[in-house]
């Protein structure tokens, strides 16, 4: 294989069409996305240009916070400000994006997601927040973890791995940021994340004012739904440290 390209194969030719209609997609509509050239597209792979560079740590949570509200604002603006998030988004060619509330909640009330480790009654809580979430605007959720992230030596920030697009609430992948990088290298500060917060709303209201207003409360409350959807990794992927343990707020100090 050239050294400067890389494969992504799937599992499936299913899988393998989701991702590419993902990519398509977010190169038409969310133009702030630096994404990796599409070389070719195989039955069950997809080749890229190689990206040389760094995953996130928690230095880059205000500037990919920032990134994000650029992102999210502009897809809204561009596509999503009819959508709903209790219903799929139709876009060209018979594809969808799915809703947020519908693979969420199925997870959440499949019978093996109950362990040891996690409480019905965090189960529960995690439901509710996701009803709440209804009708706020409609961004999307692309998976925003530290391994999806590349920041290349100038400092641009490429966003890589097409599997997972759905309809989120604006905060939802910011708050999955900010959960898998504390689980990945720990506490990260209260007044960082309050700082990439003000970052993430304030780039989202530059597309449109009533985008910016995602409370410090509501990103908790998101991190609370991821918490309960990415327990059961830890131990994988670099997860190295339970989100209770690290949630800002419970250990003083933190990763700056």
């Amino acid at each position: 294989m050239n050294e400067g390209a890389f494969t992504k194969r799937y599992a499936s030719a299913q899988q393998c069409a989701a991702a590419r209609f993902h990519y398509d997609w977010l190169a038409a509509h969310v133009q702030p996305l630096c994404l990796p050239r599409l070389l070719a597209t195989g039955r069950r792979h997809l080749i890229f240009g190689h990206v040389h560079g760094r995953y996130a740590t928690p230095v880059d949570l205000e500037a990919l916070a920032a990134h994000l509200g650029d992102a999210h604002g502009t897809a809204w603006v561009n596509v999503l400000h009819t959508a709903r998030l209790d219903y799929p988004h139709r876009a060209t060619g018979g594809h969808t994006i799915a809703d947020f509330a519908t693979p969420r909640l199925a997870a959440l009330n499949s019978s093996d997601r109950v362990t040891t480790s996690m409480r019905a009654q965090e189960i529960t809580r995690a439901i509710e927040l996701i009803h709440a979430a209804i009708d706020r605007p409609a961004a999307i959720y692309k998976d925003t973890n530290p391994r999806n992230v590349l920041i290349t030596p100038t400092g641009r920030i490429m966003t890589i791995d097409f599997a997972d697009l759905t309809l989120a609430p604006f905060g939802y992948d910011l708050a999955k940021l900010v959960v898998t990088l504390s689980m990945t290298h720990g506490s990260i500060a209260e007044k960082t994340v309050e700082r990439a917060l003000a970052a993430y709303n304030a780039a989202a209201a530059r597309h449109a004012s009533a985008l910016g207003d995602t409370s410090y409360a509501q990103l908790l409350g998101y991190a609370q739904i991821h918490h309960v959807l990415t327990a059961r990794y830890l131990g994988r992927g670099g997860y190295q440290y339970q989100w209770p343990a690290v949630r800002p707020g419970t250990v003083s100090g933190g990763t700056p």
